[in-house]
């Protein structure tokens, strides 16, 4: 309430300022001819009144300036004409200076507000490239006297860019344009427009100006560069255009993409073709959530109209099954595969030795380009105790040959979650440990709460804010130790699995010995073209982050694989701005950019609309109707900022807003298109149908009624 009112304060008084330059026609005054008529009458009231002239004249710039009233340039030449070149170029220099930042921050005052509210997505990402290259543009355009200041201190004042460093930047930036314009007063006699201040040889050295601080910024790149690879001595002629370490999916896209394009391309690997995803993550879990499924619909085969069915689980066949799930899809990732397509596949362990260089099995390999993919591993926590077991982790739960009766599962995230509704289904009784207040916290609390409840339903005892501390054996039983409310409680398991996160592998190839740069997180750093800080060697997937997904190492490999073999002529930015995620569960649980924890986190405004599942015909028809979709748009419009879909086939559902957010069409479009009739898919119409429903007003609705009803009884 405080600010609105000094902003009302503030606006009336610059109106006033405004109206007053307008009524008394002040820009008559602000003009050269008049300025060359009444030269010699300013000059000698100078002589006479040396301290008001220069006090009166660099308050009326400042307020010129800063409230963007035209006639800055002609007061410049008019410094130059009444005070000569030093003491002009002094009083211009400082008067522009904080005219401009005071622009600045009436720009900031009265509209940052307003475009984060309205824009905040766009401004995030702006406020991104102002962190990273702010100083280097704005000096960039103060060097050039033609380009209108007043659109830079419009735009910079609702960045987030420091005061401090804009009142520096521009008083340097445009210490040139200031000179000339001051020495151009100097000979205000000979001067007959203001186009004769700068003649095109001048306006061609300002633009050069310009473009100057970016030259100097890739000379300074290059510099870096040559430094960084001084130690190492570049082959002339390469082996390869590209090495890829790893071959998972960061790794095999990487060279997919590379080879397709006839580069020659070496993939090396170290365990087996296909990485986490295929032997370990995506493909087994996924086969074994089919069958604890089954078994699930088998034991609740009443609801279907069936008799029940209490299946004997044969755990040895169920892993048999999945096994040979992965042996099935293992040829779409198999060194045969890959070599029919030009890839040569070196089985061994890669060691980077030089920019260019990467020994494997006893032999050096040259190459232009380098591509880290190397995945990572499953955290083991140094719980005391855990030493005298071996947890079960993702990479080693798949050779388990029989059921624990007794499962703990330490971890809430996606692959703790999925395993611990698999498992029980398939018979063991499972106790789910989340150190945090709830399970999934990255997805909305109403969604945590909501498969929770689903968990404890089907009989898993899920313990939230529960700390694992040590793990016990005691007469031959394996007892995990856990604090709650500061006591220790105690759960006897057969089996632990350990789900609470992964770290990048960067160990064993040589990365730190190169002084490949590493994050405090212990990922490789990566710039926004997938490069490290050597130019030439990329980075994809797990290992570099942000997000430990399978079809974001894809899409990260398209990146590397771009960039490091047509960088010289264009390269791009990777681009996180729609990753849609699910887990696995059943119900499914899909989402794509914002939900409404992440929005609030980030300040960012929406609109919530939702639908519940249990109202689609098509779920009631297949007894699955439970779930809902949490949709998140930008306010009074249809643009989709992110969406949420609990319930069966989520991850399918979620296609369509994935589709809407990467080629930019809303619920509106959404809402005009025809869905098969009965299908899971109408759920996205039907919460369209909601959103629309919210945009119309009880006063249109009212009057609609009386429209229809004129004629009436």
């Amino acid at each position: 309430m405080k600010k609105n009112l000094i902003k009302i304060l503030l606006l009336f008084f610059i109106s006033i300022l405004i109206f007053l330059f307008q009524y008394y026609k002040v820009s008559q005054y602000l003009n050269l001819s008049y300025i060359k008529e009444n030269q010699l009458y300013f000059q000698h009231y100078y002589h006479d009144n040396k301290f008001f002239t220069l006090a009166l004249f660099f308050l009326i710039y400042i307020l010129s300036t800063a409230l963007s009233l035209p006639g800055a340039t002609i007061l410049t030449l008019g410094a130059g004409a009444f005070f000569g070149l030093f003491t002009g170029f002094i009083l211009v220099s400082f008067a522009s200076t904080i005219g401009a930042t005071l622009a600045f921050l009436l720009s900031r005052f009265f509209l940052r507000d307003f475009v984060e509210k309205k824009f905040s997505s766009y401004l995030k990402s702006i406020n991104e490239g102002i962190k990273k290259e702010g100083s280097l543009y704005l000096f960039s355009l103060r060097l050039i006297p033609l380009f209108p200041f007043f659109v830079i201190n419009l735009v910079m004042g609702i960045t987030s860019f420091s005061v401090v460093k804009y009142f520096f930047i521009s008083q340097l930036g445009m210490l040139a344009g200031t000179f000339v314009y001051v020495n151009a007063g100097r000979q205000l006699a000979s001067i007959d427009s203001l186009s004769a201040i700068l003649s095109p040889q001048i306006l061609a050295s300002f633009v050069l100006l310009g473009f100057f601080p970016f030259l100097a910024k890739k000379i300074m790149k290059k510099i870096q560069d040559q430094l960084i690879y001084r130690p190492y001595k570049k082959p002339k002629i390469f082996d390869y255009n590209m090495i890829v370490l790893g071959g998972g999916s960061a790794g095999l896209v990487t060279a997919y993409i590379s080879s397709a394009v006839k580069a020659k391309v070496a993939l090396i690997e170290k365990n087996k073709m296909g990485g986490d995803c295929l032997n370990t993550g995506c493909v087994p879990s996924k086969a074994i959530i089919k069958s604890a499924k089954l078994a699930y619909q088998m034991k609740n085969a009443d609801k279907y109209g069936l008799e029940i069915i209490n299946p004997t689980i044969d755990f040895k066949k169920v892993m048999k099954r999945v096994h040979g799930v992965i042996q099935k899809i293992e040829p779409h990732d198999s060194t045969h595969r890959y070599e029919k397509l030009g890839v040569t596949c070196l089985q061994g362990q890669g060691r980077i030795i030089s920019p260019w260089e990467v020994e494997v099995n006893g032999k050096i390999l040259t190459t232009k380009n380098i591509t880290i993919a190397t995945g990572a591993s499953p955290f083991i926590p140094p719980l005391p105790g855990i030493e005298h077991i071996t947890p079960l982790t993702s990479e080693n739960l798949w050779q388990l040959n029989d059921l624990p009766k007794k499962m703990i599962i330490l971890g809430g995230g996606p692959i703790g979650c999925e395993m611990a509704q698999s498992f029980s289904r398939l018979g063991s009784e499972v106790i789910q440990i989340e150190m945090m207040d709830r399970i999934m916290g990255i997805e909305d609390k109403e969604v945590s709460l909501f498969v929770k409840e689903i968990f404890q339903k089907e009989g898993i005892l899920v313990l939230t804010n529960h700390k694992a501390k040590a793990i016990k054996r005691e007469e031959g039983k394996k007892i995990l130790v856990a604090e709650f409310e500061g006591r220790d409680h105690f759960f006897e398991f057969d089996e632990i699995l350990v789900a609470i996160g992964r770290k990048a592998n960067v160990e064993g190839f040589g990365a730190k010995e190169m002084g490949i740069k590493i994050r405090d997180n212990k990922s490789i750093e990566a710039n926004e073209y997938m490069q490290t800080n050597f130019p030439n060697i990329y980075v994809c997937g797990d290992v570099t982050g942000p997000f430990q997904l399978t079809h974001t190492a894809a899409h990260q490999a398209w990146y590397c694989a771009v960039n490091a073999l047509f960088g010289a002529f264009k390269k791009f930015r990777v681009d996180y701005s729609v990753i849609p995620w699910a887990t696995y569960t059943d119900p499914e649980v899909a989402t794509v950019g914002l939900n409404e924890q992440r929005a609030k986190k980030e300040g960012i405004s929406y609109d919530l609309t939702t639908y519940n599942i249990d109202d689609l015909d098509r779920a009631i028809a297949d007894s699955e109707n439970h779930g809902f979709i949490r949709v998140l748009t930008k306010p009074k419009t249809d643009k989709i900022l992110g969406a949420t879909i609990v319930g069966n086939h989520a991850s399918d559902l979620l296609m369509e807003f994935i589709s809407a957010m990467k080629h930019g069409f809303g619920l509106n479009k959404i809402l005009g298109t025809i869905h098969s009739y009965p299908s899971m898919g109408e759920a996205n119409k039907y919460v369209a149908g909601n959103w629309k429903k919210k945009q119309t007003s009880e006063r249109v609705f009212s009057w609609l009624k009386k429209f229809h009803q004129r004629d009436i009884k």
